[in-house]
């Protein structure tokens, strides 16, 4: 049985497991960017749009349907059913990833050149396509897994992919430094596609394992499902998932082909625009995507949650998940936003010391590209809840809408000399906003109800005076102690500050902690606040 929290532990581990991903990513970015620069960035950032376009509609809707589908045959006691899920499910994804994965090899040459107009980019694109294979694989099994409400063999593939890709892809990074930019950035992006490989390989062997600790009995029942009402359950839920999945990567690639046609309209040349792409892919862009890991997890785990829920009819537990979801996100999206806005520049200038000037300008994006933090976490925490509610549409039309109106402002503001590639950052954020205001909206019609005090007020109070600290402390220290030192203890005292105002507040619960390591300990301090 799941308790109506329980889904938090789970989040917990994938969360932790991003954490420690992006962590590793920030040892590949960031010596990467300060080696290759923002021109080495730009080639390396242009490959990923088709690439994670490819790979949205090769796997984005599977995982989530894997999972919905297993944990509603798991919850009605029917393993053998669950299993056979997957089987169906991985044998589709093989075939889609052989498919992928040609198209992106073969095409790299047409989309470098032609699309984008980016032809240096052609190797990285090239570099990239193999792994087009592997993440499909990776995504059978994790839907699987997640399906059991077991994130820790995601969680486990998503560490050793990473590492994989950071050591494969910085080692190859440098050694080919020595010949042309765009080759060396062509090594680091071939990265991704050994990172892969070595997450599918793990994700092979924990499968394995698990099938022979597990004895799954076939259990006799009137009537079984055949395959092709499998395929067809599983297309029902991951269809309209992967068109809103692959809303964003679309307009990413139309984006990128934008960006670099109105710079150059409006004086810039090819070069120029180049840098400043790989200034807002490669340099802001990683900052704003380390909260989202935390969220992207928290609606992983939403949507098996709320299914099992609703199968068990169990509304109680149902509504305390929804608003703990809520909660959770806000938490963890408004002091990110705040925290990057308020010291983009000191970050910038700590995280790429080899490259001034180009974190100086990077840092004007960040403290733009900030703001969506909030948004994007709240989109995907309503998205998660929708889809496990068996309305996946819904989200995939507003997100539709978001991306239109950014590529609409997009395409006026970034011709607007003033605000050059900053106009993109505004425009992403409003894009953010509105996909996540209409999915708010659409929440509320539904009659789903929240602790307004709880979820909005009590998180918006700490962050405010945590602003305040972290502002006070760098504008004192930084005179006396220099940027990076002070970054960093204004960023330590930030997390303090914050974490005392959600005890104090009561925001907090004690079902929350017990989610954490040392959760024990972490209660008695709440129950001493709790106290006061």
């Amino acid at each position: 049985m799941i308790r109506g929290n329980s889904f938090l532990k789970g989040a917990f581990i994938l969360g932790v497991a991003g954490i420690i991903v992006k962590i590793l990513g920030a040892f590949f970015r960031i010596p990467l960017a300060n080696i290759i620069g923002d021109d080495g960035m730009g080639y390396y950032q242009s490959a990923y749009p088709i690439y994670l376009l490819l790979v949205v509609i090769s796997t984005a809707g599977f995982p989530t349907a894997i999972a919905k589908l297993v944990s509603e045959k798991v919850a009605m006691g029917d393993n053998y059913a669950a299993h056979r899920i997957f089987k169906v499910a991985f044998s589709v994804l093989f075939i889609i990833g052989i498919i992928t994965s040609s198209i992106l090899f073969f095409g790299a040459g047409f989309y470098s050149k032609v699309i984008i107009k980016n032809p240096k980019a052609y190797y990285s694109t090239l570099a990239i396509a193999p792994a087009l294979f592997f993440v499909p694989i990776m995504s059978a099994f994790r839907g699987y897994f997640q399906g059991l409400q077991n994130m820790k063999p995601t969680a486990i593939s998503q560490i050793i992919e990473q590492m994989g890709r950071v050591v494969l892809g910085l080692g190859l990074a440098f050694i080919l430094l020595n010949k042309k930019l765009e080759i060396a950035a062509a090594g680091a992006t071939f990265g991704a596609t050994a990172g892969s490989f070595f997450g599918a390989i793990m994700m092979t062997y924990i499968y394995f394992k698990y099938k022979k600790s597990e004895k799954i009995k076939y259990t006799a029942l009137e009537k079984r499902e055949t395959t092709s009402e499998i395929i067809r359950n599983l297309l029902t839920i991951a269809i309209p998932i992967t068109i809103g999945a692959a809303v964003m990567p679309v307009m990413q690639s139309i984006d990128a082909a934008i960006v670099m046609r109105r710079l150059q309209d409006i004086g810039y040349n090819a070069s120029q625009a180049n840098g400043l792409y790989g200034q807002l892919t490669g340099m802001a862009n990683p900052l704003i995507n380390l909260p989202q890991v935390l969220t992207a997890a928290l609606q992983i785990s939403l949507v098996p949650a709320v299914s099992h829920l609703i199968a068990r009819k169990d509304t109680k537990s149902l509504f305390s998940t929804i608003e703990a979801g809520m909660r959770i996100s806000l938490l963890i999206g408004l002091p990110s936003a705040v925290g990057l806005v308020i010291l983009s520049k000191p970050i910038m200038i700590l995280l790429y010391p080899r490259q001034i000037d180009s974190a100086i300008n990077a840092s004007a994006i960040l403290a733009i590209l900030g703001y969506g933090i909030i948004f994007l976490s709240l989109f995907q925490i309503l998205t998660g809840i929708l889809q496990g509610f068996g309305k996946p549409f819904v989200p995939v039309k507003n997100l539709f809408t978001g991306a239109v109106v950014k590529l609409i402002l997009s395409y006026i503001l970034l011709g607007i000399p003033f605000l050059n590639i900053r106009g993109a950052a505004i425009a992403t954020v409003i894009g953010y906003a509105v996909a996540a205001i209409l999915n708010f909206a659409y929440i509320i019609k539904m009659g789903i109800k929240f602790n307004f005090i709880n979820v909005i007020l009590k998180p918006v109070i700490s962050v405010v005076l945590m602003a305040v600290a972290v502002k006070l402390s760098y504008s004192i220290l930084s005179s006396i102690l220099g940027n990076n030192i002070a970054t960093l203890i204004a960023v330590a005292l930030g997390v303090v500050v914050y974490g005392l105002m959600l005890l104090i507040t009561k925001t907090i619960t004690e079902e929350d902690l017990q989610i954490l390591p040392g959760g024990s300990k972490l209660q008695k301090i709440f129950k001493i606040f709790n106290r006061v």
